[in-house]
């Protein structure tokens, strides 16, 4: 089928590109290594250089290390494809800075020529896999990105080699291209010199200096090389494949990144595809690299090389072709284009890349040491990412935070459980590769790195029919299947590796009813348990939420500069608050009950003063905790944050029926007198009446939810959970529920989703959440609502109920009078209302958008190239005055009030429990 020729092998490539190298040695600094800067960079690859570049455009002054040559690490055997669509909107957004650095450095360098913007085609085999292209190509017309829909004959004219026998269809883009990694790294590297940097090559580093503050926390102080020491407070990690050692100088034990031999082969001659897009064919995870007259072929394996690290004194190195592993991509390639089995194979590249748990790169402030800045791990998208990512880091070191959400690339989005759990990095980073090219589905599951932790009450809901979710490490139930036991499975790495398969395979049987982008095979099930909560009761263990004690001297200082609430309230009340950066953009929402000194459990601590219980969405809570570390750190503050996320488990009881269930259980006064919406307190309780062991556990209730409806949160030590849990159990309408339902409870109700409708690069004021901001706070931030307060923003919260019974997920365009306007951050189907629901942030190109512009418009949101008209609502139709949340359900006969009082609810009379 094909041929190898020796001749044009490894020494070739490797010789040829040194020449490039050599060229461009004057960019090094020859003087002895400074003694200080303002920001050290460690690692002369793409990422390295791209930091760098941005920093000294700003005036900061920085200096660059490199242990061996320029683009000696992984950068120089790159392919060096870029694209512009991908599945989510940050990413299109840095492909789109990327494609513009790579643009613009020809305004900035003479002799630049590494930028070839010959286009991209994706090829789709399949079905699902054109409503998938469908998806970017809606998600596209959002953001300016034009893509053209071809049908396998009009590919083929742009792709003369194809065969249009072999796929459906393709989606091409004009903007994407191909960059050389040493022009560009040279031209960046001349940019920044010439702004003030120093390139340091052949300057490895031996230690990173740090020092313990007086609060006990880490900061960086020096790097230490084998020239002398520079002193600095900022170090940047660049080291990709060699990142977990830069990191281990700092004290970082762990980085979650694993080096994978990557490989491509580069074909002879082929003179028809001069000037002809690069392609993916993800359905057989193929990629081609059209380059001149040669072609590139590589791809990701299903059973790939792992490396247990990268050594030292590895540069300009690669590896052998392992033609088992590889071949499978020549097969694929000859099917999609058979010229390529009637040509030769001139070189062979493979070489190591690094490659992360979830498939994202590695950036921000390790939350272990402050000072030290990750921009690694960038999955064999290195070249495609780091301009764009070295935009934002240079935000993020110079402002403390980026510009855009970066939360999906942010290193604080791990938990240290995670972390410290060398099969997890493993496993994950092995799936994370194989499924590289796969359909990213929006309710997919992964099967590596599962059950990193639980809660007590795993095996109890395990049994009772949950199926499991992974979200930050912790299994949390998606919904309930009863009657079924479904287990997650160790990972058996795909049967490859000498793993045989798992024997019960009944979760992944499970999962696959999700592999759609229409509605899933489990779309009855959830809708079952979201009309429960909303018709009688259901119950959900939110667990994994992050719970923290905030207490200490400085306590209400703290709070007052990180939560946009008034928090001077009651003891018993509890706050909804945001935290926001120094944008005024929302690092997270929480809510926090205000204590004072309790009994000594675990649910009531005793401290000094006033102290605050804060509770956040566990896939947030790493990052939710180290900005409020970062707070006391740089305000110097005597607080201490106490994480017990382990030691308390929540179960929330929330519908029309919570508080007749829940009365049979404690003594408590549960009306809207005895115990008001957003008011917590300690409260005993007892199994049901007539049980045999009518013990009594004390809890913290609070009576919040995320549902819309009447109900309370249990927050109750581990130790009791399992026993709460079974009492619960027996009483009559209370049903399980999952967090599939509770999300669309969630947006039936519009509350907001922290990371999908409520970002880092949202104000409180575009988010429809000015309402939780005092005006007159010294909160961090402050300045920002108070200006978009004032001066009106350019993009507004927006809710949507289609008519049509079509899926949405997020990421559909949303279009105005026929122009695009924004695209959905979160899409699901409100089974109360009976309608699919979305939520978007819309805007008046660049202009203010008020009220009228909102309603006076017509809209339309794209589904997969379709339009649907949409209804526009300035707030959730469901339930919009609040009343189900006081218990008032006139219209089902069911209003709070009427229920015979306990004996408890006088208790703001003088009664007693």
């Amino acid at each position: 089928m094909f041929k190898v020729i020796r001749d044009g092998g490894i020494r070739c490539k490797t010789s040829k590109y040194l020449k490039i190298i050599k060229n461009n040695r004057s960019l090094a600094t020859k003087s002895e290594v400074a003694s200080s800067a303002d920001v050290v960079v460690i690692g002369g690859g793409i990422a390295g250089c791209n930091t760098l570049y941005q920093l000294t455009k700003r005036g900061v002054n920085a200096i660059l290390l490199e242990r061996s040559k320029i683009t000696s690490g992984t950068t120089w055997h790159t392919a060096g494809l870029v694209w512009s669509l991908r599945p989510c909107d940050l990413e299109v957004r840095l492909l789109r800075d990327s494609r513009n650095v790579y643009n613009n450095l020809a305004n900035e360098v003479e002799d630049y020529s590494g930028w070839i913007n010959n286009g991209g085609m994706f090829i789709s085999r399949s079905k699902i896999r054109t409503q998938e292209y469908m998806r970017l190509h809606t998600l596209g017309n959002a953001m300016g990105i034009a893509s053209e829909v071809l049908d396998p004959y009009d590919a083929q004219k742009k792709v003369p080699i194809l065969d249009p026998s072999v796929f459906q269809m393709a989606l091409y883009v004009s903007e994407d291209g191909t960059i050389d990694p040493a022009m560009a790294c040279s031209a960046l590297l001349k940019v920044a010199t010439r702004n003030g940097a120093k390139v340091y090559e052949d300057r490895p580093v031996i230690d990173i200096h740090y020092t313990h503050n007086l609060l006990g926390n880490k900061e960086v102080t020096a790097v230490h090389t084998d020239k002398g020491i520079i002193k600095t407070k900022c170090v940047i990690n660049c080291g990709g494949a060699w990142g977990p050692r830069v990191a281990r100088f700092a004290g970082v034990p762990s980085l979650p990144l694993v080096p994978f031999k990557h490989a491509y082969v580069v074909c002879d001659a082929i003179p028809e595809i001069r000037g002809c897009p690069n392609i993916r064919d993800h359905d057989v995870n193929l990629y081609l690299k059209m380059q001149g007259e040669t072609c590139s072929i590589g791809g990701y394996e299903g059973n790939p090389h792992m490396l247990d690290q990268v050594p030292d004194n590895l540069q300009f190195h690669l590896y052998e072709l392992d033609w088992d592993v590889f071949g499978v991509h020549m097969t694929s390639a000859t099917t999609l284009c058979p010229k390529l089995g009637k040509i030769g194979i001139k070189s062979t590249v493979c070489g190591p890349e690094s490659f992360t748990p979830d498939h994202k790169p590695l950036l921000g402030e390790d939350p272990n040491i402050f000072g030290l800045y990750h921009n690694c791990g960038y999955n064999s998208a290195g070249m495609m990412f780091s301009a764009g990512c070295g935009i934002q880091m240079a935000e993020w070191v110079i402002s403390g935070r980026p510009q855009y959400n970066m939360f999906t690339f942010d290193i604080r989005r791990f938990t240290p459980g995670q972390l410290s759990r060398a099969h997890w990095c493993r496993e994950s980073s092995h799936e994370a590769y194989v499924r590289n090219y796969g359909i990213v589905f929006p309710h997919d599951e992964r099967l590596a790195g599962r059950d990193a932790s639980h809660d007590a009450l795993h095996q109890e809901l395990v049994d009772d029919g949950a199926v499991m979710q992974a979200r930050a490490g912790w299994e949390r139930p998606g919904f309930f299947m009863p009657g079924e036991k479904i287990r997650v499975q160790q990972y058996d790495w795909g049967g490859t590796h000498d793993y045989p398969r798992n024997v019960d395979q009944r979760y992944e049987e499970v999962l696959k009813g999700d592999y759609t982008f229409g509605f899933s095979e489990h779309h009855d099930l959830i809708g079952k348990e979201a009309l429960s909560c909303r018709n009688a009761a259901a119950l959900f263990n939110l667990s994994y939420y992050g719970k923290f004690y905030l207490t200490g001297p400085d306590a209400q200082r703290t709070a007052n500069l990180a939560f946009t609430a008034d928090l001077s309230k009651d003891y018993e009340r509890v706050v909804y608050s945001l935290l926001l950066n120094e944008k005024g953009g929302v690092e997270a929402d929480v809510t926090v009950s205000i204590l004072d000194g309790g009994s000594g459990q675990l649910h009531e601590p005793i401290f000094k003063g006033r102290g605050y219980y804060v509770v956040t969405s566990g896939f947030n809570a790493n990052h939710t905790l180290a900005h409020l570390r970062r707070i006391i750190q740089t305000h110097k503050l005597r607080a201490t944050i106490t994480d017990v996320s382990k030691q308390l488990c929540i179960l929330s009881v929330q519908g029309p029926d919570s508080q007749r269930i829940l009365q049979r259980y404690t003594g408590a006064g549960l009306s809207n007198d005895a115990f008001p919406v957003n008011t917590h307190r300690s409260i005993q309780f007892h199994k049901a009446p007539f049980s045999v062991d009518n013990k009594v556990y004390t809890c913290r209730a609070l009576r919040v939810g995320w549902s819309g409806e009447l109900g309370w949160e249990l927050h109750i030590p581990s130790s009791h959970a399992i026993q709460i849990y079974k009492a619960l159990k027996t009483a009559k309408g209370l049903q399980n529920a999952g967090w599939r339902a509770l999300t669309s409870l969630s947006a039936e109700k519009g509350y907001h989703l922290w990371n999908a409708d409520l970002r880092t690069d949202d104000n409180p004021i575009e988010a429809n959440l000015g309402f939780t901001c005092r005006e007159n706070g010294e909160y961090i931030g402050n300045e920002h609502v108070a200006k978009a307060r004032s001066n009106g923003v350019s993009k507004k919260y927006a809710y949507f109920t289609l008519d049509d019974k079509v899926a949405i997920y997020g990421q559909e365009a949303v279009f105005r009078n026929g122009e695009p306007v924004g695209h959905l951050r979160r899409g699901d189907y409100a089974y109360y209302l009976d309608k699919p629901i979305g939520i978007a942030y819309i805007t008046n190109k660049g202009l203010e958008v008020t009220g009228k512009y909102l309603t006076d418009g017509n809209y339309e949101i794209e589904v997969m190239g379709t339009k649907y008209r949409a209804n526009l609502h300035l707030k959730s139709p469901f339930d919009p005055t609040g009343q189900r949340i006081l218990g008032n359900y006139g219209e089902q006969g069911m209003d709070e009030n009427i229920y015979e009082p306990h004996a408890g609810q006088n208790e703001r009379s003088g009664g007693s429990e």
